[in-house]
């Protein structure tokens, strides 16, 4: 049999491929498909009817110097070729699946299809008149009929797509980035793709009306065995982003798919080799891609907030990466390991904004362990923050950064909102922010817009236990107990051991009047810590105060007592015990001391049903309040 893919044109369906140049059509279009799946799709045209071996495509296209996972690899780029020919796997219209052997070419070629051919042939009357034109009129007469013939049919094309309406399918509103798979072989890179999936994360969430989910909720599916209908239904969202990625030297390929979570369905796929400097131009790309694929209008000022603004040293990337790596580990040592990372980004790049913002981050975090700030950690997060600014305007995380630090630690609080507005209106889809602007809203007193944002945090991060213990703990200030201890429940149904649960019950035991039950819950939060939580050990030694069991309420007052001597814990604290206790001229004196160290536990003396209630009706809490500032 003479290879009918040897010809020119190769014809199937309403498809065209071109072998030399290595381009397939759809009705006249070309459809963007280069890579794996363009070289299988020609080795299966050049053999039609034929089994090509999946040992005859590895050889072909995957040589042996070059390591990569060779199931997974062909399985995605067959994947994206089906999902360019629209084709399914299970009725196959083009190319069939023979288990464990390989793939055959199944479809009629060059015409023989011609039902599939008539559905996209455009037929008009002044087209045969100019074949007969041509027969008996001069050759200047045949041009113009020909030309005009052209014209009309190109504007019968027109008109008839503008008339039929594209059939639409669902719209989709919400979206998950699965983590890419890192393909290289060695664990030591983990941190890369875990980086690059971060980073394709904060892109796409920055596309207002689009919730993306956020980068802790993603990870629980790091390693897991459940399918994407199952994925998408535990985080609620309409389509699913999965991928891989692999560095080979200084060349990076990334492949990613857009997958219809209900029907798990392709929606588009594409692979990318570049040279590794221009991995962030790839991000940037793949972002656009799949805006336009779930067909999300972006206005001109989100284009640019997908646009990489400023080109980056690879080297300065890479130790990006790193630091966010250890970053997100979250442990003081590990902190200490991002900012050096980070420290080094910019030594090679002095001016790479996100380098900042790491920095900036990673301070905040050590300045507040503990609930006790570092002055310096902070004034070095302030610093980082504002120079990432300074460098790229557009960046959400250092405002909010700025927000958090001059809400807790300034009381600065008409620059925290400020800054925090700024942040959401630069990323709507940051959970972070919604997270701390919830608590910001609480301490204020705008309890429902707290609740709001506190909700908001939760649909982009579903799966984080903190943020939905949060939540928790917005609906009981707000008076909301049962929704609180609904929420509450599902939180340790999710994770029975974690320890904030447990408090945030105790705290909803206390409000209604159940102390042994609140005490119960407080001592499990500590136990479930390791025992040495200052805290749960502050909130244990309430509820005993409030319970009426003096005695031990006393010995945890002596333990934090010692604890601040030694620079461990805030004045807040004593003075809190104190005032469970009664004692409310120790109790003034020790949040005077609060007050100079800028503690802040401060923050939530306006939060009802909370740590100062038992102060709140003498006058020199209302003058405290108002030195603090906290708006009215």
């Amino acid at each position: 049999m003479s290879s009918p893919a040897k010809s020119n044109v190769v014809r199937f369906g309403i498809y065209e491929f071109e072998p030399h140049a290595k381009e397939l059509r759809r009705g006249g279009l070309r459809v963007h498909l280069d890579g794996q799946p363009i070289a299988i799709l020609k080795m299966l045209l050049d053999r039609p009817g034929e089994l090509v071996t999946r040992e005859e495509l590895q050889k072909d296209l995957w040589p042996e110097d070059i390591f990569v996972d060779f199931e997974h690899s062909l399985n995605a780029a067959v994947k994206r070729l089906r999902a360019a020919l629209n084709d399914s796997a299970d009725h196959p219209r083009y190319i069939e699946t023979l288990s464990r052997r390989g793939y055959r070419f199944i479809a009629p070629l060059n015409g023989t299809d011609a039902q599939s051919a008539d559905r996209i042939r455009i037929t008009s009357p002044s087209a045969a008149q100019a074949q007969a034109a041509f027969s008996g009129r001069g050759l200047w007469q045949k041009a113009v009929v020909a030309l005009l013939a052209v014209a009309i049919v190109g504007w019968g094309w027109r008109h008839w797509r503008k008339q039929t309406p594209t059939p639409a399918g669902p719209v989709i509103r919400s979206l998950a980035v699965l983590p890419l798979q890192n393909l290289s072989g060695d664990p030591s890179q983990e941190y890369f793709a875990d980086g690059m999936t971060e980073e394709l994360i904060g892109r796409l969430s920055k596309i207002h009306g689009l919730r993306v989910i956020s980068r802790t909720s993603v990870m629980h599916f790091k390693t897991t065995q459940l399918s994407v209908p199952e994925i998408a239904k535990t985080l609620g969202v309409d389509v699913i982003v999965e991928g891989s990625v692999i560095r080979e030297g200084t060349q990076i390929r990334v492949h990613a798919q857009l997958i219809r979570a209900a029907t798990d369905e392709h929606i588009w796929a594409e692979e990318y080799q570049r040279e590794y400097r221009s991995v962030l131009a790839i991000q940037e790309e793949v972002a656009r891609t799949i805006a336009e694929r779930i067909e999300v209008s972006l206005p001109h000022t989100e284009q640019a907030s997908l646009a990489s603004t400023h080109s980056v040293d690879p080297e300065a990337h890479e130790d990006y990466l790193k630091g966010r790596y250890y970053f997100n580990q979250r442990t003081e040592d590990a902190l200490n390991r991002s900012i050096v990372y980070f420290q080094q980004a910019l030594a090679r790049d002095p001016n790479y904004a996100l380098a900042y913002c790491g920095l900036a981050d990673a301070y905040a975090m050590l300045g507040f362990r503990g609930g006790f700030p570092s002055k310096d950690a902070l004034l070095r997060a302030k610093a980082a923050a504002l120079k990432a600014i300074e460098l790229d305007d557009t960046l959400a995380e250092p405002h909010a950064s700025l927000a958090f630090i001059a809400e807790t630690h300034e009381w600065d609080w008409a620059t925290a909102e400020r800054e925090y507005k700024r942040a959401l209106e630069l990323n709507p889809g940051d959970a972070r922010a919604h997270h701390w602007y919830a608590g910001y809203l609480m301490y204020v007193g705008r309890f429902e817009e707290g609740i709001a944002e506190a909700k908001r945090a939760r649909d982009l991060d579903p799966l984080s236990l903190p943020v939905k213990n949060a939540l928790a703990g917005r609906l009981l200030v707000a008076g909301r107990v049962d929704e609180a201890l609904e929420q509450l429940h599902e939180t340790l149904e999710m994770d029975a051991h974690f320890p904030p649960a447990h408090q945030t019950l105790g705290w909803a035991y206390l409000n209604k009047g159940k102390h042994q039950d609140a005490i119960q819950e407080f001592q499990q939060a500590l136990q479930l810590s390791g025992g040495d939580d200052t805290n749960l050990m502050l909130d244990l030694g309430f509820a005993y105060a409030a319970a009426g069991n003096r005695e031990e309420a006393r010995k945890i007052l002596a333990k934090l007592k010692t604890l601040h001597e030694r620079g461990l814990i805030p004045s807040g604290s004593i003075a809190i015990l104190y005032g469970a206790l009664g004692e409310l001229n120790e109790a003034f004196a020790w949040l005077e001391k609060a007050y100079e160290e800028r503690d802040p536990e401060l923050t939530y003396l306006k939060v009802p049903g909370r740590r100062f209630e038992p102060l709140r009706h003498d006058p020199r809490f209302q003058q405290l309040v108002h030195r603090v500032g906290i708006p009215e």
